[in-house]
């Protein structure tokens, strides 16, 4: 369905909506449902048969809790809970920011 030189995007694409999804504990199945559309459309997605027109790109990106920007970061594993902690982190005084920042660099081992 997809040119060559587009099918290495398609299936990150794709893949990104299976992660994202897995990782809200919901089915293909369900989310279609809930997106309003017939039980097998998010399967399509994921298998590289369809893609969503850009509205229902974005309201997938809401359902899933994600920023387009989020969607495309493929380096961030949870980016709903990174923008939580996120949110958390912003409310600190600096001092707070700093033990925060060692005790991250601590656990990560890093430098």
């Amino acid at each position: 369905m997809f040119n060559t030189e587009d099918e290495e995007f398609y299936k990150e694409f794709a893949l990104r909506i299976t992660h994202l999804r897995r990782s809200n504990g919901v089915s293909a199945r369900d989310m279609s449902l809930s997106l309003g559309f017939n039980p097998s459309y998010i399967n399509a997605i994921e298998n590289n048969r369809a893609m969503p027109r850009m509205e229902t790109f974005f309201e997938i990106c809401n359902y899933l809790s994600v920023t387009p920007k989020e969607f495309f970061d493929i380096d961030a594993e949870e980016p709903s809970e990174q923008k939580l902690l996120f949110e958390k982190i912003k409310k600190l005084d600096k001092k707070q920011r700093e033990l925060v920042g060692e005790f991250i660099g601590y656990i990560a081992d890093i430098k």
